[in-house]
């Protein structure tokens, strides 16, 4: 009896490795649903009253100067494509490593690195094979420096002026890491910056995730920060202290982060309320020129441009915005005194200062909510109606090309790459909207007007592939994947790949600020043993383990205990059944909707660990593929500089093999033939948008002057900033303000810059 049962589990997993080769196919992004929130623009008193206004707020926040301490806007990293494309003055010597090598920098592939290094195209990739096809040959160059993105030179906040000047005034030292003899740089943010177009699908940003789903009004944290809460007018002269519950808002969490960043954005102390003190009574974008054809700031009147001259500002202020954009209970308390104040003796917060972290995290949500790139080949193309796959016809394609593009799908799908970059969106983070076409909506359609798809378990391709990448209707936000070291709890749309040493970085492995991990599955682990007070995101305890890829119980009694899964003989509980709600319903396998019992799941911690295992440390968000041409550098630590070195690394199977490693990058047959990784990165370049390409609209920008670098070199700079005078003088990317119609020459992929 035993030996049949163990015949079965073998034949079972024989056949779900089989099945889960394929996955969902890479779609059209046309009418893909946007996450909604419910409270924001609808209810009887909603946040936004204006919508228009409230996306215009959001964009000359994004670009405006002004934001940051020093210079810095949100744009400053954000301006190509989405991403960061400057060669200067870009890396990080590895701060996410606790080891003494994580503050120094190291000699790059050129011979050269560190501060104000001007990379070149010898320094990638950062870890280098002899054979950049076979990982088991010689590593010729490592490191765990980052390429990143320049920010801001920190230093100890003073004050901000209430209508002039961009910087800040601050104390600002030369930074004990990030100098050239020492002669201050500016710091390098320690994780790559990945591209905001399209990032409104995910359904948690950051790399690690730590920007919650749920927008608190305050923080990044979501309902895990105990002191978070907005200000609400009451009465005529009444206001308190609300939460604030803002589902699907990865994004405004995200916004309230890099502002008050020491690295990012902000000296060390200022918090978002003073923001709103030096921004609120300025005009937008003071010093930057805006595009009399703007798209978004010339519908409004917000323009003084002309079509013969580009000037700066927009005719309105940013109290008046919010004013106009927002409910107005959130501005209108005109007393002083419940807010705070930034110091004793100093004047208190006013109302609209108070809950500057909503607006600017709301405003920046909803104009980022406009830049989706869903105008691609891949979403133009004319599309096979059994296979659902595009056939490239009648797009001015040679029959040559077609053939390489149709291989090159066929190569990504036959790889599994369809498994984590699923959909269309090309990553499994978009949780949320795809649950939603995966439901079977009568009426309800997306995709371009030639080929509309509508909602169901087929959405992603015939034969409901998404369940092979573990997404489904009911959206799960955990999943069971196949590791290297066996069956393990994951977060969806986060993967370890090997890229790195898992020791250099713990990504979605690490805490928050107040000791709690930043995983689902951690927090699932402790549902299981019945730890109620250890799930802090909502949500946890209505995951379906019946769609999860690999099963963590399954009903049967097979006479003994597993490894690596629960069986009625360990003890086991219909899913649900502790809430009295039970999740059997249209199950991917019913008989997996079972769960251990707490006592079972709480000996297995001791007895079996692999039971309730989690491959989280050193796993990072699954990124778009949409545009990622030009998004380089690429991964999580900016370490491969070009789409034919990251086929290259998925060709050798990773760099760092370690247990969380997802198994299927073990499985690449990709270093065989130079034809196919051709074909593979001229598929993926079908899923870059012409607009973003061109700037055209909604990819349209005001001005903006970068950072780009110091004056001299890696070995000596030119002191006498202007900041202070141990700081390095600076130089300076300016990308001039465009229109709706975009500019006659694209940008190019990041490798173009590269000395």
């Amino acid at each position: 009896m035993r030996f049949s049962h163990k015949i079965f589990l073998g034949s079972w997993l024989l056949i779900s490795q089989a099945a889960i080769a394929h996955g969902p196919e890479t779609m059209p992004l046309q009418d893909l649903p946007i996450p909604p929130v419910p409270g924001l623009l609808d209810g009887s008193s909603p946040i936004v009253v204006d919508k228009n206004m409230a996306i215009a707020l959001g964009k000359a926040l994004f670009w405006d100067m002004n934001v940051g301490s020093d210079g810095q806007a949100c744009a400053s990293c954000h301006f190509h494509a989405g991403a960061d494309a400057r060669v200067k003055n870009q890396i990080n010597p590895g701060e996410k490593n606790n080891q003494p090598s994580g503050h120094t920098f190291d000699i790059l592939g050129s011979g050269g690195g560190g501060p104000n290094h001007t990379l070149t195209l010898a320094d990638f990739p950062l870890h280098k094979f002899a054979n950049p096809l076979d990982n088991k040959s010689e590593v010729t160059s490592t490191t765990d420096d980052v390429v990143s993105s320049a920010g801001t030179y920190a230093g100890s906040f003073q004050g901000v002026n209430r209508f002039n000047g961009i910087n800040d005034a601050c104390d600002r030292t030369a930074d004990p890491v990030f100098h050239v003899g020492g002669v201050g740089t500016r710091r390098v943010e320690p994780r790559n910056t990945p591209t905001v177009i399209n990032a409104i699908f995910n359904y948690r940003n950051f790399w690690d995730g730590r920007a919650n789903n749920v927008f608190n009004g305050s923080s990044p944290w979501g309902e895990r920060d105990p002191n978070a809460g907005i200000w609400v007018r009451t009465g005529a002269r009444s206001v308190e202290k609300q939460r604030l519950h803002l589902e699907n808002s990865s994004l405004a969490s995200l916004s309230t982060a890099p502002p008050i960043d020491p690295t990012e954005m902000s000296c060390v102390g200022r918090n978002l309320a003073m923001l709103g003190r030096k921004l609120l009574l300025r005009k937008p974008l003071q010093v930057q020129k805006v595009h009399f054809q703007d798209s978004v700031f010339g519908p409004l009147g917000l323009t003084t441009s002309t079509p013969s001259e580009d000037k700066v500002g927009l005719n309105t202020t940013y109290k008046a915005m919010i004013t106009k954009a927002f409910n107005s209970k959130y501005w209108s308390h005109t007393a002083l005194g419940p807010f705070g104040a930034p110091a004793p003796g100093q004047t208190p917060y006013n109302q609209v200062e108070a809950n500057f972290s909503m607006f600017f995290g709301i405003a920046l949500q909803m104009y980022q909510a406009t830049l989706i790139s869903d105008q691609a080949p891949i979403d133009l193309s004319p599309r096979d109606p059994g296979s659902m796959r595009p056939t490239w016809q009648g797009m001015g394609k040679t029959p040559d090309e077609i053939a390489s593009l149709r291989n090159g799908q066929q190569q990504f799908e036959g790889n599994h790459c369809l498994i984590c970059h699923s959909g269309s969106l090309g990553t499994s983070a978009a949780i949320t909207s795809y649950a939603a076409v995966l439901t079977p909506t009568p009426g309800k359609f997306y995709g371009p007007a030639h080929f509309r798809i509508p909602y169901g378990p087929d959405a992603f391709g015939a034969g409901d592939d998404a369940k092979f990448a573990g997404l489904s209707r009911f959206e799960n936000v955990i999943d069971r994947a196949n590791t290297v070291g066996g069956f393990k709890f994951t977060d969806l749309g986060f993967a370890n790949t090997g890229v790195a040493n898992p020791l250099h970085d713990p990504g979605l492995g690490a805490d928050d600020i107040f000791g709690n991990p930043l995983s689902f599955s951690k927090q699932y682990v402790q549902y299981l043993v019945g730890n109620n007070q250890g799930v802090l995101d909502h949500g946890l305890d209505k995951q379906r383990g019946c769609d999860f890829q690999y099963p963590l119980a399954l009903g049967d009694d097979f006479g003994e205990s597993f490894e690596g899964f629960f069986n009625a003989f360990d003890g086991v509980q219909a899913e649900g059944s502790r809430e009295g709600v039970l999740l059997q319903q249209e199950c991917t396998d019913p008989s997996h909707a079972f769960i251990p019992t707490v006592s079972a799941a709480t000996a297995s911690l001791t007895s079996d660990p692999s039971k309730l295992a989690d491959s989280t440390q050193a796993a990072f968000k699954i990124p778009t593929l949409r545009n990622i041409e030009l998004t380089g550098p690429y991964m999580h630590n900016g370490s491969l500089a070009t789409l034919e070195q990251v086929v290259e690394f998925y060709a050798r199977t990773g760099n760092f093999n370690n247990p969380n490693m997802n198994e299927f990058v073990t499985q690449m047959a990709l270093a065989s033939s130079a034809k196919d990784r051709a074909d593979l990165v001229a598929f993926m370049k079908t899923l870059t948008d012409d607009r973003v390409k061109y700037e055209k609209a909604p990819f349209d920008h005001p001005e903006i002057v970068i950072s780009n670098g110091h004056e001299g070199d890696e070995a000596e700079i030119t002191s006498g900033n202007s900041l202070s005078p141990v700081l390095g003088k600076e130089q300076y990317l300016t990308i001039p303000a465009v229109g709706a119609n975009g500019i006659s020459e694209p940008i190019a992929p990041f490798v173009d810059y590269l000395q």
